[in-house]
């Protein structure tokens, strides 16, 4: 019998452009109807950073053209926009590949809201890099031109940092719920899920943030009763002193060693530390709840216990 499955895709499924990003889809549409054809139900969450930063750099660069005509764009619509095109390359792509292989099945994307805490401290310390990766001195220009927030991410350059909120709850929940159970492969909470919080009366008003979408589908995947949280990254496993000569990689992770681990910093934040949070806090959150860090390509064999790091609540007692 087959799982209910959240996946969880890392960067590295979409590329940073559009170009990239139609060839990206190709290769993530297969390995997940690999997952489709064993039988489980899925819903996909992906990332949006390099493209959330792209659109509001073309918006800004808009408005600064023609200030009389235009006005600046909010994030949270640029969110919104990230997960109408990304969705729309995904389900298609996806689509394409299932009837390809004679699998009569829907795929639909859910354009999600996410609701935050609008108290929440993340807003005064930002920490979610969007965007493109920049020079030192690229950064030092936008800092003093665009008044951004700026910080080296895990020695691969310097992005842009905004405000990364926990997520509270997912708006279009029913609606999701009932397209998976209706036979249908959705795509969800894309780049965490457009951030919003109440107001007076039922309104919901965007926030000026970018949830994490590892947080978005751990959250999810707690709502949706998910018997499986699958995060894939552009590695095969979660490792310890990462990049030093006595790096480990790790099979099995219970949820006390990842804190031990958490509380030594072995996981940056921003890159892999959102990544082990969310898999401790499903694999905690009921009796039962499995939870893989792995390769996009290697999804098949980490679901069926050959690769990929495996969180579990406790080792069984010998």
């Amino acid at each position: 019998m087959g799982k209910r499955i959240v996946l969880a895709l890392g960067g590295n499924a979409l590329g940073s452009n559009l170009p990239e990003q139609m060839k990206a889809v190709k290769k993530t549409a297969s390995a997940i109807a690999d997952l489709i054809e064993q039988g489980n139900e899925l819903v996909i969450v992906h990332g949006n950073g390099p493209q959330v930063g792209m659109i509001q750099d073309a918006m800004t660069e808009l408005v600064r053209s023609d200030p009389v005509r235009h006005i600046p764009c909010p994030l949270s619509v640029c969110v919104a926009m990230s997960q109408g095109y990304i969705g729309y390359d995904l389900q298609n792509a996806l689509r394409e590949e299932l009837l390809d292989r004679g699998i009569e099945q829907g795929v639909a994307t859910v354009l999600t809201q996410v609701e935050v805490n609008p108290g929440d401290p993340a807003f005064s310390a930002p920490t979610k890099p969007i965007g493109s990766f920049m020079t030192k001195d690229e950064a030092e220009r936008m800092v003093a031109e665009r008044d951004y927030q700026v910080m080296e991410d895990a020695g691969r350059g310097w992005r842009r940092v905004v405000a990364s909120p926990e997520p509270v709850g997912i708006v279009e929940i029913d609606t999701i719920r009932s397209l998976v159970e209706t036979n249908h492969t959705v795509v969800a909470c894309g780049g965490g899920g457009i951030p919003v919080f109440k107001t007076e009366g039922h309104h919901l008003k965007g926030a000026a943030a970018v949830i994490d979408k590892d947080y978005a589908a751990e959250r999810l995947a707690e709502q949706l009763n998910a018997d499986c949280l699958i995060i894939l990254t552009a590695v095969e496993k979660v490792a310890v002193n990462f990049n030093r000569p006595d790096q480990k990689w790790l099979d099995v992770l219970t949820a006390d060693e990842a804190r031990t681990y958490i509380g030594q910093g072995q996981f940056a934040p921003g890159s892999m530390l959102p990544k082990v949070q969310a898999a401790v806090r499903f694999v905690e959150s009921a009796p039962g709840r499995e939870a893989l860090i792995t390769l996009l390509e290697k999804a098949r064999d980490g679901i069926e216990g050959r690769t990929g790091t495996r969180f579990v609540e406790a080792r069984p007692a010998t």
